[in-house]
């Protein structure tokens, strides 16, 4: 969304911000991606016809080749290597991406995989584990999204004689100079690097190294074709990782999400399939929603609830009997996290209404609890954002330290704050959007006024609940072929989000309909004043709202335009995502 641009409308539950000035004419899909900025006829037809000749050269990564050739040597001389994730997500299949590119180039690889556990041991690189490692004979430690600002674990790297290379695309240090002292640090956004795309996620990252060592294995530029089989196989994982960390999906993370999605369904390892029949996926498409609502949560409840161990040897070893069992025990994980996460978000929203956090004196949300399962509370956090508009921060007391994570507004860097708030933490990371961070419970207090200090500047309207809008539209234009078009926008999610479309001059035909046995949803009818054109609209969570709403009654309505499926037969019935009923001065005749 455009910062500056004005909101126009205000719904009966948010305000609606134009994500840019209004596009003039063209097409529903040319105003929908000129509202997004994307004008230019080469940039449209890339956009809507991603390739994999838009991925950028690995070795254009800062120390990429430094990197990829000490892991070659160690994989010919049968050295052992680590490969050490973070327990999400994106961790875990960054390192099945790094697991099965090894065994591709060498199936007797000495390769051992490593993963923290979240309450235990934290986010990231620790000495700790560097030095197990190190005592278990790993001569070379690749770290995958994680290890940018290891410095101490780098050293202690260094003095056991372990070659430690770090991947990574979190948040890095401002300057070469505070780099961890590694053989070699790949990251999109080093310090003073010129990589052409910078929202790489970890798994995106890992699969750039992935792609450099089959090339410098095959002896120059081109890939041998059985390297080549393999990671566009591992191009599923890439998917999975880069659409569950929410980075921005444009550019090489739209391309990685569009070709790694459909090789999920299909794809040769036995894992990622036992995944996909657990959770009830076997005979549908895996889009990007299914990653987002059902496979993601699944594997991060592993990491959450039990250890992202069980879920990485999902991913790289474990097959038949052993694979779905893991699979059935990731919904059984994710059942339990669900019933947490409800209980802890109870319990956050009335300390954070019952002490003021809410109300508009305060910019920021900022609370701990020693019940608070460390595993749910960043989940938490999202959802107490949805529902006041603030920063939140919230945290877990375990022995005399506060551990957590954050989750931010559009517009509020939340990494930034926490580094201006640094001399109250003992350690954070992160980005703008997500963060994690740890503190002594005697700094707690400090902490909070500090940051709400921070938060202070956050400007009115950012407090607002509020719709990005694409463009006006009327409702004879939400044909079967435009929405058809708007589709080849996908895959959808950060910073491609699904369209939003006003559609002015409308009247709802008839009484809204109650959908669903408890009576929570509903079915409107709108109709074009002008055309008499109609179309159902679904409204997810609207049926408290059915009294406010009549026939005739001439509306404004922001939806988000969807094929519906059923029985064979398929109609455009777009989502409902907010509704105003129009003044009488603005009622066309």
């Amino acid at each position: 969304m455009n910062q500056q641009a004005r909101p126009y409308r205000r719904g009966l539950m948010k305000m609606w911000r134009p994500r840019r000035e209004q596009p003039a004419a063209g097409t529903l899909v040319e105003r929908v991606m000129a509202a997004r900025g994307i004008v230019d006829g080469e940039e449209i037809r890339a956009f809507l016809n991603p390739t994999l000749l838009q991925l950028h050269e690995p070795s254009l990564l800062g120390d990429m080749d430094v990197g990829a050739e000490r892991i070659l040597e160690a994989l010919s001389r049968r050295e052992r290597i680590a490969i050490y994730g973070d327990y999400d997500v994106d961790g875990v299949t960054a390192t099945a991406i790094l697991y099965h590119v090894f065994k591709a180039m060498a199936p007797d690889a000495d390769v051992l995989t490593y993963v923290p556990h979240r309450i235990d041991e934290g986010y990231g690189l620790n000495s700790g584990a560097i030095e197990q490692l190190a005592s278990e004979g790993a001569r070379v430690i690749v770290s995958v999204d994680c290890g940018v600002t290891a410095v101490e674990p780098a050293e202690t790297a260094r003095r056991a004689g372990v070659d430690l290379i770090i991947t990574d695309h979190h948040a890095p240090p401002e300057n070469e100079a505070h780099l961890p002292p590694a053989m070699a640090v790949i990251h999109p956004r080093r310090p003073g690097a010129a990589y052409p795309f910078g929202e790489l996620s970890g798994a995106g990252v890992a699969y750039k190294l992935a792609w450099r060592l089959a090339a410098l294995q095959s002896g120059g530029s081109k890939v041998s074709p059985a390297l080549r089989k393999v990671l566009l196989d591992l191009l599923a994982f890439a998917a999975l990782g880069t659409i569950a960390d929410i980075v921005p999906l444009h550019g090489e993370n739209r391309v990685l999400a569009a070709f790694g999605l459909g090789r999920i369904k299909h794809s040769p390892i036995a894992g990622l399939k036992a995944l996909v029949e657990a959770s009830g996926l076997a005979g549908e498409n895996v889009g990007e929603e299914q990653v987002g609502f059902v496979l993601g949560p699944r594997l991060n409840a592993c990491g959450r609830m039990g250890h992202a161990a069980e879920a990485v040897e999902l991913f790289t070893t474990a097959s038949g009997a052993r694979a779905e069992e893991i699979a059935r025990n990731l919904t059984k994980l994710n059942d339990e996290r669900r019933a947490t996460e409800r209980r802890i978000a109870e319990q956050a929203a009335q300390m954070a209404e019952e002490s003021g956090m809410t109300g508009s004196g305060r910019r920021a949300i900022v609370l701990a609890h020693e019940e608070w399962h460390i595993g749910v509370v960043g989940i938490v956090c999202s959802r107490l954002v949805e529902r006041f508009c603030r920063p939140t921060i919230l945290m877990t007391r375990v022995d005399g330290e506060c551990r957590g994570s954050g989750r931010s507004i559009e517009g509020f860097d939340l990494h930034g704050a926490l580094a201006r708030c640094a001399a109250h933490l003992s350690t954070y990371g992160g980005h703008a959007m997500a963060a994690g961070l740890r503190l002594d419970e005697r700094n707690l207090e400090a902490f909070v006024e500090a940051f709400a200090a921070e938060a202070a500047a956050i400007a009115d309207e950012q407090l607002t609940p509020s719709l990005s809008v694409d463009c006006d539209a009327g409702v004879g234009e939400l044909s079967m072929e435009s929405v058809r078009e708007l589709e080849k926008l996908a895959p959808f999610g950060q910073g491609n989000p699904r369209p939003r479309i006003r559609l002015v001059g409308a009247k709802l035909a008839d009484r809204p309909q109650v959908l669903g046995a408890t009576g929570a949803h509903l079915k409107l009818l709108l109709k074009c004043v002008r055309s008499g054109a109609m179309v159902r609209v679904v409204a997810w969570n609207w049926g408290e709202r059915k009294e406010l709403l009549a026939a005739g009654m001439e509306v404004e309505a922001v939806v988000s335009p969807r094929i519906s499926t059923w029985n064979g037969t398929s109609r455009v019935e777009p989502e409902l995502g907010d509704l105003r009923v129009c003044e009488a001065d603005e009622r066309r005749a």
